[in-house]
């Protein structure tokens, strides 16, 4: 059987033919040298057709088929003019060899052609990239790392230009921030309560908050000029009024040292960058609470934003997410122990990252297990209603919230919960609804906007004729006083 080499460049396609030889699988000296020397390769392989690229445009036109594994017209008219093809039901004498299989299947599916990416195939196709400027004789040197550096550079542009993952990232980064800043924030304020209670030691037993204590700092500073004057702000930052008195208090009989106005400088300033700290950790938390709300808003509903936006970061992406199983995303976050079970033939894990869901806290101990792995299906329902719906709404994830809460209350009392398809339905019926108020509130704004613009263009068009007749009126009464004169 004949074989036919296709070879994918960033100048343009080549097709080869394979002169009988020495088994490439066999991997012997005689082979490697074969493939290693120039003149001996062009022995094994001729250039049968070459088909450069036209522009820039059109080779990342091509490569981006290529990536998706499917075929496009330019490689579909080469194949066809320089290759016998038959019909698809007929055994063909010959070949093709790609070094994609998944191109080779698309290549199978819409030619009929007999595609194999066997192992002499892959080794004679990396032979071709090696000598590929020798081969081809319309070349010269440095052309080929010229078109593969512009297409990279092309290629890449694009899939960052139409990455659909682009709004997942965001709340990937954002949790990975989010995460660290917790543990920052507690670091640096249990260093600012370290630093200031050499001064004022009784404040840490009083108000334990970081975030209040960081700034109570910042209103108190030296404990000895604090007087009743500073209670409204004391008590606005505890809130409460009775705390606030026991701040005062306590300041008088301290049992602090002193500290010098340098160091109590140094001690603020640390005080006011934790303050900042907690409140831009605020802040990103409402960035991310947002953000799920545009993305997930379904998974955000069923498990909350911190624990979806988890989810999505240890997948990848939402999609990654929507096609895991419902027993992948149970135990997501939990494969060190999951492999060690696996290892020590113990008991595998129950949860992984679900575990910081408020419904495994709410179960029993000996219900934790079933619970999570009902919301795990949950998840995974979620997620892929997030993922591939057309419109974004929340109720998919309100629905199946209630549903966890039912399964709660069965595992507790016995009470039968709603049946899956019956929620969906009534799911369903309220996200049709909602699209018909949406569109029919739509529709009243065109409508507005059209009887807008009908008046102002009758009022443009009224408006000069007036100011026309006006004139011609005054001419007219004065013709008839001069004819009366």
């Amino acid at each position: 059987m004949a074989l036919s080499l296709l070879y994918e460049s960033a100048v343009g396609y080549a097709l080869f033919d394979v002169v009988e030889g020495p088994d490439i699988s066999l991997g012997t000296e005689e082979v490697i040298k074969a493939l290693s020397e120039a003149s001996r390769f062009a022995k094994l392989v001729k250039l049968k057709a070459f088909s450069p690229f036209t522009s820039a445009e059109h080779a990342l036109e091509n490569i981006n088929c290529i990536s998706e594994g499917t075929v496009s017209e330019y490689l579909k008219s080469l194949l066809e003019a320089n290759l016998p093809i038959g019909k698809k039901g007929k055994k063909s004498k010959f070949s093709l060899g790609v070094m994609d299989s998944k191109l080779g299947a698309s290549l199978h599916e819409e030619l009929g052609l007999s595609v194999t990416s066997a192992e002499n195939v892959q080794e004679l196709i990396r032979g071709i990239r090696i000598h590929y400027e020798k081969l081809i004789g319309q070349l010269q040197t440095g052309d080929l790392a010229r078109a593969q550096l512009g297409l990279a550079h092309s290629y890449s542009r694009s899939k960052i230009k139409f990455n659909v993952h682009k709004a997942d990232n965001m709340i990937i980064q954002a949790i990975a921030l989010l995460d660290q800043l917790d543990k920052d924030v507690n670091t640096f304020a249990m260093r600012a309560k370290e630093w200031y209670s050499w001064h004022f030691p009784e404040l840490v037993k009083i108000v334990p908050d970081n975030y209040k204590y960081a700034r109570l700092v910042n209103i108190i500073r030296n404990k000895q000029s604090l007087d009743e004057s500073s209670l409204p702000q004391i008590a606005e930052v505890v809130e409460d009024e009775d705390m606030a008195k026991e701040v005062l208090e306590a300041s008088r009989s301290s049992m602090g040292t002193d500290v010098s106005p340098i160091d109590l400088i140094n001690i603020e300033m640390f005080a006011m960058k934790v303050a900042e700290l907690a409140d831009f950790r605020r802040e990103l938390q409402n960035y991310l609470t947002g953000k799920m709300h545009n993305v997930a808003p379904n998974l955000g509903a069923l498990l909350g934003d911190q624990v979806g936006a988890r989810l999505i970061a240890h997948a990848g992406s939402l999609t990654n997410l929507a096609k895991y199983p419902a027993s992948t995303v149970q135990i997501l976050g939990a494969e060190k122990a999951l492999f060690r079970a696996l290892k020590t033939k113990g008991k595998t894990p129950k949860y992984g990252l679900l575990f910081h869901s408020s419904y495994i806290g709410k179960a029993k101990q000996k219900n934790k297990g079933r619970i999570s792995r009902y919301l795990a299906n949950k998840c995974s329902i979620a997620s892929r209603v997030d993922c591939f719906a057309d419109t974004t709404s929340d109720v998919f994830g309100l629905k199946l919230k209630e549903q966890v809460e039912e399964r709660l209350k069965f595992y507790e009392s016995g009470a039968r919960p709603r049946k899956n398809i019956d929620v969906m339905h009534l799911a369903q019926k309220e996200v049709a609804a909602m699209e018909d108020a949406e569109d029919a509130a739509a529709e009243e704004s065109e409508k507005k906007k059209d009887k807008k613009k009908k008046k102002k263009r009758k009022a443009e068009d009224a408006g000069p004729e007036k100011e026309s007749d006006e004139p011609v009126k005054k001419k007219k009464k004065k013709k008839k006083s001069k004819d009366k004169k």
